[in-house]
């Protein structure tokens, strides 16, 4: 992989950066931390060199001045609201992410529950938190949030909130999801602080959209199509035009609220220290590109399997034709097709040539690699043992896996179990780390999984939820067609 991006650079700067602004407002910060802290795989797709926890090893280093409060919305909480990438609900997540704070060595000082209006399971959660040993703050909806200031800064606004206490100069606030609350958490307290003579500051950590290059750059467009279905759009921030004559890059829902956030600091201060949205940000990022050919090539690639993983939620019927469209235009935007992606006509022309669903993958140094549907093994699978033949230089007509140890398992699926006899990536792993205890071939075959992690993989089907899983699991990038491998109604 190529390496567009300096991670350790990022790190210095970005520290700094943010000693600085608590250094600004006297020694006390609120941080509101978008995105997210750890297995930022976004941020490592578009920036290649970005590692996926570089945002937690940069508070690391800072460590003993930082605290952490983790803010959920009790509706969330109510509804089961599920994070789309891991599969799991926010207040499970919560905990996840609780845990790998105090596991990394930061302290989380307590959680917020936002929007409580004594919601059932929201009431429920509140006391398992507390049996956990965590500290519980409520926050309430107010009534003309956040343009009626009046009632906003007041007793009976952020003034009827339980106040946090906090102790360290960096106070970061993040969440499972968007809409938690985390901006309304840092106004709160920077009202009740200021209500108790204490002198805090707000700042606001977003890596995308990066500001400080072109609005249509593929880095920023690749945001816009990771937050697709949020209708997130990229703009220019009018108001660090105004100030500064400076063109800079935001995003629609920062820049609404401004006019409204500037008046609220003046309204607690007597004046605003930001004079733009882009004013409140400490991102770095945009400083620590080093290579911009491959920073754009691998955020085209990024749009186009952000517009297949649409497509193919709306196949399923979990997505929306709006959604879709909008990446179709954001490709249209970027200059680009979905034949840029190596591995989609590949795998097209390998299920065309043979009739069945196909598969491809395209290896480190350029080389591509497919595989279609046998009658033992699943397309997804096939590929797999082929890219691994290759990547330990072994010959393609080797056979991996011997047939009297497929046959058997085939049979256990369809005899016993009643399953297709097809075999799963998994599974066709744990024979492969099977014959590798005794076949020296399947042990350098075996040895080279690792070196899956990063590849591009385009399947001409929507592969199972199993293979999906497991592929996710070995780091491999994968993109499907919208279309299933038969014309079934019900699809597991």
């Amino acid at each position: 992989m190529q390496i567009g991006f300096d991670n350790q650079l990022y790190r210095e700067m970005q520290s700094k950066k943010i000693r600085e602004r608590i250094d600004m407002f006297g020694g006390k910060l609120y941080l509101e931390f978008g995105g997210k802290l750890f297995d930022d795989y976004h941020a490592s797709r578009v920036l290649p060199g970005f590692l996926p926890n570089s945002k937690i090893s940069m508070l690391l280093q800072m460590k003993d001045q930082t605290e952490i409060i983790i803010v959920i919305n009790a509706d969330d909480i109510e509804k089961n609201k599920v994070r789309g990438d891991l599969g799991i609900t926010y207040d499970m997540d919560l905990l996840r992410l609780a845990d790998a704070f105090t596991e990394s060595g930061l302290t989380v000082s307590g959680v917020v529950i936002t929007h409580w209006r004594e919601q059932p399971a929201a009431y429920s959660y509140e006391c398992k938190l507390k049996t956990l040993g965590l500290r519980v703050y409520r926050h309430y909806p107010i009534h003309g949030y956040p343009s009626d200031l009046q009632t906003v800064l007041s007793a009976d606004g952020f003034g009827k909130n339980d106040y946090i206490e906090t102790t360290k100069p960096l106070v970061v606030i993040t969440a499972p999801g968007p809409g938690s609350g985390k901006m309304a958490t840092c106004l709160s307290q920077l009202y009740q602080d200021h209500e108790r003579g204490i002198d805090a500051g707000y700042a606001k950590f977003e890596t995308f959209p990066i500001w400080n290059i072109p609005l249509n750059h593929p880095v920023n467009l690749a945001y816009e199509a990771a937050t697709a279905d949020l209708s997130d759009l990229n703009m220019i921030d009018p108001f660090h035009l105004e100030a500064y004559r400076q063109t800079v890059v935001n995003y629609n829902r920062d820049v609404e609220v401004f006019p409204v956030l500037k008046a609220m600091f003046e309204r607690i201060y007597g004046k605003s220290t930001y004079l733009s949205p882009t004013d409140m940000g400490v991102n770095m990022a945009g400083k620590c590109i080093t290579d911009d050919a491959v920073v754009r090539h691998a955020s085209e690639q990024e749009i186009i399997r952000r517009y297949y993983e649409a497509a193919c939620e709306l196949r399923k019927g979990s997505g929306s034709e709006e959604t879709v469209q909008k990446l179709d235009l954001l490709i249209k935007k970027a200059g680009i097709s979905l034949s840029c992606r190596a591995s989609v006509g590949a795998a097209l022309k390998r299920a065309e040539e043979t009739g069945k669903p196909a598969t491809a993958m395209e290896m480190p140094d350029g080389q591509i690699i497919s595989s279609k549907t046998s009658s033992l093994l699943h397309a997804t699978s096939a590929v797999i043992l082929d890219a691994l033949k290759y990547l330990a230089g072994l010959p393609d007509e080797l056979r991996l896996l011997p047939t009297n140890l497929l046959i058997p398992v085939n049979k256990l699926k369809t005899e016993y179990l009643g399953r297709n006899p097809l075999l799963h990536v998994y599974e066709t792993l744990m024979i492969l780390s099977i014959e590798a205890e005794n076949n020296e071939a399947a042990q350098k075959a075996y040895s080279c999984i690792p070196q899956l992690r990063d590849l591009e993989m385009h399947s001409t089907v929507i592969v199972s939820s199993h293979d999906a899983q497991t592929l996710k699991n070995l780091g491999i990038r994968l993109t499907c067609e919208p279309q299933y491998p038969d014309n079934r109604l019900y699809h597991k």
